[in-house]
């Protein structure tokens, strides 16, 4: 009887006992519902076992007696109490074929005990895992607070728990095994001395997002991500660059890129390599394209109140360029509610989200407009003479955007490191970043293309298949160079 509440609980108690009684038993509420219930066989039938057990839970209750016994014709109910002197309590029910089993009585008076602490100890757990599962979703929504740039909302969830947000901080992503996530994140807590906020990533079932403090632990303490790496031997770990707390959504992006990076390192892990965002470097007359790009979107007063808002579509738009489908896991919604807000904010826009040149330029305008106004690479004299002129359309060319002397330099340093062997890059975004038509066009079969890209994510250091993807960056720096050289 304890073995089995020790290594089964209330529902092998309930099967063995019915076993014994050669019938049914089940916890019961004190109005006769039933809670819990096992019956000797699949196949074993008990009469009216609902309009028994309920009169016999009735009777127990009214009398407020610490047993009681129920004969029917073919049929025995016995009726024990968990807790005497708890009318709330719930109520031990077998009903037996008679005569009744010798010593059933008895068994049952003794079973009483580890079935009640079965129980308070189920319902301890149950609340136990709705108290994780309500702090992990509050983890949760301050990440996404933290990824849409709403930082002050951000600061308050976080401020009832623990630890508190760091500033500047690394993003850090590590990749598990299995179902191993609950036990890294422990590790990975231990590793940083508690400092690190750590998140179940709602998108990839098996990764932890740490947004951990800038500065290392101290003198002689290991990295975090070396140490996680050297402590979890199947793990993989992608970590940013330092960035502020605002940009987190940056140091998300730079942690993923790493962790394509590290899958192919023997030490499973690396570390973002210094690369400027192509935000800092669009300069004013950028940024003033962004704003009028944007500016359908962010002036948008949708028609009912029920109706997503400017906000709440620009975050749909940045939600879905950063993770594609998976954009429903991390906002919660259906996918059909994902495709009409993305056909709502193409037609605000003007934009067709099915080609590859249109979502980059509102990925580069959502970045620019997130990214502080100062932080922009000023324009060179000549350039800012030329725009107040009017010999150059910047605000409303993306083309003249990407012929500025910055992001020419930006281009050429995303592509140096595949200068002279473009032609799987260039064809695969070519062909919109599909696989099988890009296998096509070079003439090799789907797996032969996915294994040459992987190759570009060790070179570029960047991750393509997956999303969060730089195949974004990647095409404004291709069609940067070709304006370049046209």
């Amino acid at each position: 009887m304890h073995r089995l509440a020790r290594t089964g609980g209330t529902a092998e108690l309930l099967r063995w006992l019915a076993g014994r009684a050669e019938g049914w038993a089940g916890l019961v509420g004190p109005d006769g519902t039933v809670l819990h219930a096992a019956s000797r066989t699949a196949r074993a039938v008990v009469p009216d076992v609902a309009g028994l057990v309920a009169e016999g839970a009735g009777a127990l209750t009214e009398r407020g007696a610490q047993a009681y016994s129920l004969d029917t014709g073919a049929h025995t109910a016995l009726l024990f109490p968990l807790s005497a002197g708890n009318p709330a309590a719930p109520v031990l029910v077998v009903v037996t074929p008679r005569p009744v089993v010798a010593g059933l009585a008895t068994l049952l008076a003794d079973v009483v005990q580890p079935l009640s602490l079965c129980r308070q100890a189920e319902t301890l757990e149950r609340k136990r895992r709705r108290v994780d599962l309500a702090e992990s979703r509050g983890r949760e929504a301050v990440l996404h607070l933290l990824m849409t740039g709403q930082l002050s909302i951000a600061q308050q969830v976080a401020g009832a728990l623990r630890p508190r947000l760091p500033d500047p901080v690394r993003v850090c992503v590590v990749e598990c095994s299995g179902d191993g996530r609950d036990e890294v994140a422990r590790v990975c807590g231990e590793a940083d001395g508690g400092r690190s906020w750590i998140v179940r990533c709602p998108v990839y079932v098996r990764h932890l997002i740490l947004v951990m403090p800038a500065q290392e632990q101290g003198p002689g303490a290991a990295p975090t991500d070396e140490s996680v790496a050297a402590r979890v031997g199947d793990c993989v770990v992608g970590v940013s660059e330092p960035v502020p707390l605002a940009d987190t959504a940056t140091g998300y992006r730079q942690a993923f890129h790493a962790l394509a990076v590290a899958r192919e390192l023997p030490s499973r892990h690396a570390r973002f390599g210094v690369s400027p965002d192509p935000a800092l470097v669009v300069g004013p007359a950028g940024r003033q394209w962004a704003n009028d790009l944007l500016a359908p979107l962010l002036t948008y007063v949708p028609r009912r109140a029920q109706d997503p808002g400017s906000q709440e579509l620009a975050a749909t738009a940045a939600s879905w360029l950063a993770f594609s489908s998976h954009a429903t896991d991390h906002l919660k919604v259906h996918r059909n509610t994902l495709a009409a807000r993305l056909k709502l904010i193409g037609e605000l826009l003007g934009l067709d989200l099915h080609r590859l040149a249109d979502q980059a330029a509102l990925d580069l305008a959502l970045r620019v407009r997130a990214t502080p106004a100062p932080a922009c690479t000023p324009e060179p004299a000549p350039y800012a003479a030329a725009t107040r002129s009017g010999t150059r359309d910047a605000a409303g060319d993306l083309d003249a955007i990407l012929c500025r002397p910055a992001v020419r330099d930006w281009a050429e340093q995303q592509l140096a490191s595949v200068l002279g062997a473009e032609e799987t890059l260039r064809t695969w975004l070519r062909c919109e970043g599909r696989l099988g038509p890009t296998a096509a066009e070079l003439g090799i079969s789907v797996p032969g293309a996915r294994k040459r890209l992987v190759r570009l994510e060790t070179v570029l250091q960047r991750s393509l298949l997956r999303p969060p993807s730089a195949r974004y960056d990647l095409w404004l720096a291709v069609r940067s160079r070709d304006l370049a050289d046209a």
